[in-house]
Formats: structure tokens, C-alpha cells, sequence
């Protein structure tokens, strides 16, 4: 048995998934989901980066991680590490961003560094920080809680997801501010004077206002998307968690995760095109199966249920294929637990406590479907007694590949869950703090958090982060219609805490063309254990 991560011993013990190989180095065929082909592309470790810990601080690090030129841009507390990366074995720190707060996300484009970050009071409106090299350039205004960062490929424009949440629901000081999509033109920043500090840039802010009720664009509003904070317009209730741009800087996708939704941005015209519902994952379909219950004595049971998944996905990302744009998401899922959204202060529940027990009469069991979360919220229903007659939970444990309009493509179903099953068997479904098996089984499972997309020798590659196990699930999406599963990318060691790496956040795919290596490498945030791996792909 040949380890898919082959690591010197200065990196420490961890815990390597084993796949069967021939002596000749071609893959065999592994049993069931996580079954490799005899081409599969192998990625390796080959270094990691710590970030300092920060005394008396319980934020978390390196959520976010950005590439150019050989150098990293790590998120740290109140700061980014800068980092050499000429020797992927050995990442050097060689400079600190110092912040105004704590930063979401970072982004690069031809030296120019973008770091978002949210007021201290989050319903205010936050700042974008701007760097060239170590010099700060400008402070900007965006929107409330700015969440993401990302420029166009040929850095015109930077983007900024403002994901507006509220402070609490019908309140006396209740504030929901309203999301948008900040547009900054970065021009005025590249200049010479720039670097005397103070700089301003234009920051033209997209909206959703004309979608509230009575507005202009109301009726266009899929009935789907869910509107559901109380009190809320939907201007306030829709909220910009990610954003993926195509190559030429014309369109970009951006998830509203609360909502189930993916709005279309007409960049050319700075308006939005339309605003797309996801639908839900329905895991009464074979190929969809969940493991609902985090109890039933450690017995993984990936089955088909009465249930309904609220994709609700985070990162976003788009690739060509077919002369074709598509889109990718890992669909996460999400919850609003706010005072106010409902008499309990938090939108999910056991489905034992809030479902009509004739209707789903599996919900009685603990052992079943008792203990999966599901929303009490928009789209569920009830009946007279208030108890559920629909059962709908958090994200679909899954990724997605869908057209640019946003019709469903393909959708990975139960393969993740099941690939984690067959490699990770003692610690299916734990969580990124805990490795107690089945651990989030009853709420979003492995949660994929994150994915980006990479082109290797003319072929397109989803790399798809999970939030909880750890690790990073690599597909062969060249085909849009039939991705093939490739290898599962996890250094955790499941003997100890959550070490040496945990909580995937944030990832940055490097081109063979930019990488130090002369190969494709992939970089990956972890937000609980404070490091960013350093993967290469393997000859």
C-alpha cells in the first residue's frame, strides 16, 4: 500500500489516506466511491507554513491565502504574513500587513494587495485595506461586513461581497443592514503617487433594492430564494458571501448563501442580471443518501431519507469547458441563529422535537432521522399543530457544477460522505475540533467549504475543501457531465486535537507557469490549526 502523501520526517507525523498501487505506480482500482483511474493525478506534500500564534487571542489564522510571484499572503489576527515561498519545503515570513481590524479574506493582482475588513461594530460599513509591497496605499469604504475580496483576471476591478448580516431580528437595537457587491476601480491605486498613502479610488456599490417588494425588479425574484429574516426586505435579507469572475471580466457569480441563491453581476453595466434559486438536493433519491444521526453506535448508514438539502453554498468558482461557462460550488450550507428569528433564537432544530412524527415517523428514532437538524424556516411547512409536514437541512454534503445561468449540471451527492467512509473509517464525519466519529453527522456532515478550479496538462480539476473531516477532495471535471474522483488530500492526524492541520477555509491553486516548483501547486488555509499546506503535484 502506497500513501498518497509522501512526506520527509521534518514535517512531522500525520495521519496519510492509503490507496492501493500497482508496484509500476499505476492506480488499481480501489472498492466502491473512492475508487482512483490508472491516470488519476497525485498531489504531495511539500512543505507547511505556522502561523505565529497570537498570545490571548482566540481568532482564527490563516483562514484565507493568497499567491503572486512566489510569495503568499497568509490571514493572521489584525494582520496578513507575508510569505516567501521560493522553497515550498521551507515558507519564510519576511514581512507583516499590520490591519485595522480582523481581516475576511485577501486577494493579489499584479502586486497590488486587497484585505477586506469588517468594522468593529459588523452592521457598520467596513474597509477594504490596500497594499503595495508593504506600503499602504488607501483605506476604502464598502458595505457592511465585507466578507470576500477577488480582482478581475486583468485586475481593472477588484470585487467585494458585502454580506450585511444582522445584528439580531426585532430588537431595540436591532440593525440588518442591507447586503451589496462593492466595485472599485484600482487604476488610481497602481500610480506612482499612490505610494505616498491616503490614496482614493472610485467605489461604486451594487445593490439589490430594486428586487424589495414594490420595486422595480420585484416581480423578477425567483419565488425559491429565501427571503426569511423577520422584518426583513430583501435587499436586507440577501447576503453576498462569495464571488467567483470569468476570465474576461464581463460576468460574476455570487453566492448568497442564506438565500440558496447565486446573483449574476453585469460588471460592463455595474447592475445586477438576475438572481438564480439552487433548489434543494433531495436525498430520498438513490445517489443522495445522508448520514443522518450522530448516534446509533458509530454505525455509518449513507441512506436515502424523507429530507430535503438546502445547497446554501460558499465558495464559488468557474471554469471553461465546451466553449461553455460553468459554475462550481461547494455547498456548504448555513443557519441564521440570531435573538429574534424565532422563539428559540436559533432557525434549525432536531427533527424529533419540530416534525409531525405521523409524517416522518423515522423522526422518532434517534437512530434515524431524530437528530438531523433541519430548518424551521422558509421553505419548510407546517401543519395546524405547528409541527413539520417538510423536512429540509443544511447544505447537501455535496459540490455542484452547474451552467452559467445556474441550472443544475451534475452534483456529487453522496460520493463525498461515502469517499470519507472508505478512507477515514474511524473518524467519519468528525469535526475539525473533535475526532469523535459521526460527530457532524447530524448536522451538515463533511461540509464543503471551499473550491477552486486548476487546469493541469488541458484538463480542469475541482478542488473541493471540507470544512469539518479536513482535507481536500481532487475531481477530474473536464467533463462537466461526468467528474471522476482523483485523490483525497488529508495531512490531519487524528491522534491528537486537531493537528497539524484542520479546518480547511481558504485555497489558492498556482499554474505550472507561477509556481517556484515548475509544477502545479496547491495552497490550503486552515483556519482551527493556524497553518496553510503547501501541496505539489507527484510525477
Amino acid at each position: 500500500m502506497k500513501k498518497i502523501l509522501a512526506l520527509g520526517a521534518a514535517l512531522g507525523a500525520i495521519a496519510a489516506i492509503p490507496v492501493a498501487q500497482s508496484s509500476g505506480g499505476a492506480t488499481a482500482a480501489a472498492p466502491g466511491c473512492s475508487a482512483r483511474p490508472a491516470n488519476a493525478v497525485t498531489f504531495g506534500l511539500l512543505g507547511r507554513y505556522s502561523t505565529p500564534p497570537v498570545v490571548g487571542s482566540t481568532e482564527t489564522r490563516a483562514e484565507n491565502v493568497a499567491y503572486e510571484g512566489r510569495t503568499m499572503w497568509v490571514m493572521n489576527i489584525g494582520s496578513i504574513d507575508v510569505v516567501d515561498l521560493r522553497e515550498p519545503a521551507n515558507p519564510v515570513k519576511v514581512a507583516t500587513l499590520p490591519l485595522p481590524g480582523e481581516p475576511t479574506s485577501v486577494a493579489v493582482n499584479n502586486g497590488l494587495v486587497a484585505v477586506s475588513v469588517p468594522a468593529a461594530n459588523k452592521t457598520d460599513a467596513g474597509k477594504v485595506v490596500l497594499f503595495r509591497g508593504t506600503t499602504k496605499v488607501a483605506e476604502l469604504t464598502v458595505g457592511s461586513l465585507p466578507d470576500m475580496v477577488t480582482f478581475t483576471k486583468d485586475g481593472r476591478l477588484l470585487l467585494v461581497a458585502n454580506e450585511g448580516e444582522p445584528n439580531s431580528y426585532g430588537q431595540l437595537d436591532s440593525v440588518d443592514p442591507e447586503g451589496s457587491v462593492s466595485i472599485i476601480t484600482t487604476a488610481p491605486l497602481r500610480t506612482r503617487g499612490a505610494l505616498l498613502g491616503n490614496a482614493t479610488a472610485p467605489v461604486q456599490t451594487v445593490s439589490f433594492a430594486a428586487f424589495n417588494a414594490g420595486g422595480p425588479r420585484a416581480a423578477e425574484l425567483p419565488a425559491d430564494v429565501r427571503i426569511y429574516g423577520p422584518g426583513a426586505s430583501v435587499a436586507q435579507d440577501l447576503e453576498p458571501e462569495y464571488i467567483t469572475v470569468d476570465d474576461n471580466g464581463r460576468t460574476a457569480w455570487v453566492s448568497l448563501q442564506e438565500n440558496n441563491a447565486i446573483a449574476r453581476i453585469d460588471l460592463t453595466r455595474r447592475t445586477v442580471r438576475d438572481i438564480v434559486a439552487l433548489g434543494y438536493a433531495d436525498h430520498s433519491v438513490d445517489g443522495f443518501g445522508i448520514d443522518a444521526s450522530d448516534q446509533n453506535a458509530g454505525v455509518v448508514n449513507i441512506a436515502t431519507a424523507p429530507v430535503k438539502g438546502i445547497y446554501s453554498p460558499d465558495g464559488i468558482a468557474n471554469y471553461e469547458a465546451n466553449d461553455r461557462t460553468y459554475v462550481v460550488t461547494a455547498n456548504e450550507g448555513d443557519a441564521r441563529d440570531y435573538v429574534g428569528i424565532n422563539a428559540a433564537g436559533a432557525e434549525f432544530a432536531r427533527a424529533r422535537s419540530v416534525a409531525d412524527l405521523l409524517a416522518f415517523p423515522t423522526a422518532a428514532d434517534n437512530n434515524q432521522l431524530g437528530r438531523l437538524n433541519v430548518t424551521t424556516a422558509f421553505p419548510a411547512t407546517k401543519d395546524a399543530a405547528g409541527k413539520l409536514t417538510s423536512l429540509y437541512s443544511a447544505g447537501s454534503r455535496s459540490f455542484s457544477i452547474r451552467t452559467a445561468g445556474g441550472a443544475l449540471v451534475w452534483d456529487s451527492g453522496d460520493t463525498i460522505e461515502c469517499i470519507v467512509n472508505e478512507l477515514l473509517p474511524a473518524n467519519f464525519n468528525a469535526s475539525n475540533t473533535s475526532n469523535t466519529k459521526k460527530n457532524r453527522s447530524d448536522d451538515k456532515g463533511p461540509e464543503p467549504e471551499i473550491v477552486v478550479v486548476g487546469e493541469i496538462a488541458d484538463r480542469d480539476y475541482a478542488f473541493v475543501g471540507l470544512e469539518r473531516i479536513g482535507g481536500v477532495m481532487v475531481f477530474d471535471i473536464t467533463n462537466p457531465t461526468a467528474p471522476v474522483f482523483q485523490q483525497y488530500l488529508v495531512t490531519r492526524d487524528f491522534s491528537v486535537a486537531a493537528g497539524p492541520d484542520s479546518g480547511p477555509e481558504g485555497m489558492a491553486f498556482v499554474k505550472e507557469s507561477k509556481s517556484p516548483t515548475g509544477t502545479p501547486m496547491l495552497l490550503v488555509g486552515n483556519e482551527v490549526s493556524g497553518t496553510v499546506q503547501v501541496f505539489g503535484l507527484q510525477p
